[in-house]
């Protein structure tokens, strides 16, 4: 069974997790949740309320990671999912999850990213002259990191498919499971 990661930290969005994490299950891959550790971190549900300007945050689910970054080999994996939430604020920063990252853009593999999750591959460089959806409140980060936002619920470049919020995971998250069942074709 194709491996493929889903990348974490504490505060990660409980339903840009866990949605794609099923549907994997169901198109018959293995998810890999990957962090700064491996051990249990807590998700957590952002909404923003009616009459509210900002994010609300209460706690989700746990999660246990399986696989610590510094562990991880990328060639062993498919994929990879940049979850959301507050998690890439912190662990964008991470050397060992850079590497990561360029692996998989070096390697055009197929990669999923969905709201925050935009800042870990900005920040590892390889979003440059690239089309994604992110939250409208980072559109900064990907712009400044030579990324092009767009405003829509799934976008495709390439091998890169990517949503806004957990509102997009039934646009996005299946033509990035179709990339990886085309590339899993490929290999056998």
């Amino acid at each position: 069974m194709d491996k493929v990661l889903i990348v974490i930290g504490d505060a990660t969005e409980t339903l840009d997790t866990m949605y794609p994490y099923y549907r994997l299950q169901e198109a018959g891959f293995e998810p890999v949740v990957t962090a700064p550790e491996q051990r249990l971190y807590q998700m957590v549900l952002h909404e923003v309320k009616p009459g509210w300007t900002i994010t609300k945050e209460w706690e989700g689910y746990t999660l246990q990671a399986n696989i610590a970054f510094k562990d991880v080999q990328p060639e062993e994996y498919a994929g990879i999912l940049f979850s959301g939430g507050r998690a890439p604020e912190y662990i964008r920063y991470d050397e060992e999850l850079v590497r990561i990252t360029k692996h998989f853009f070096a390697e055009n593999k197929p990669i999923a990213s969905v709201c925050h999750g935009v800042e870990i591959p900005a920040y590892a460089d390889c979003v440059r002259g690239r089309k994604m959806a992110t939250v409208p409140k980072c559109q900064f980060d990907l712009e400044v990191c030579g990324g092009i936002f767009v405003n829509e619920p799934c976008v495709i470049d390439g091998n890169l498919v990517s949503g806004r919020t957990f509102h997009d995971n039934g646009y996005y998250v299946g033509p990035w499971i179709q990339l990886l069942e085309q590339a899993r074709e490929q290999k056998n």
